[in-house]
């Protein structure tokens, strides 16, 4: 499978049944801990209603994980082949459909 470039993803993955939901990029990688998590959390305080965050990062981010589950987000991350990892976040919807979850802090 060749890796695709940031941004590009194919169109199972953002899927046709996201109801026009959108993406924005942000690149994380080279950056020293703790700066990658904090432009994650920031860029998910400015996320809008059906946004979803993709995230490229030269480590996996374990500790990100029980963040964005406490706050009410879901997450996919894929491996790539250039040792990198694209992380896609998006915040869960209620059983009514309407978002649920309260901002995460912003450090």
């Amino acid at each position: 499978m060749e890796a695709l470039a940031f941004g590009e993803h194919q169109t199972e993955e953002a899927g046709q049944a996201d109801g026009g939901w959108s993406e924005q990029p942000l690149d994380v990688t080279g950056l020293e801990a703790p700066e990658p998590m904090v432009r994650v959390l920031d860029a998910l305080s400015r996320l809008g209603q059906q946004q979803k965050l993709r995230v490229l990062i030269d480590r996996e981010p374990h500790p990100l994980y029980r963040i964005l589950e406490n706050y009410g987000y879901e997450h996919r991350t894929e491996p790539r082949e250039d040792f990198l990892f694209d992380v896609l976040i998006w915040e869960q919807a209620d059983k009514t459909g309407a978002q649920a979850a309260p901002r995460p802090p912003v450090f």
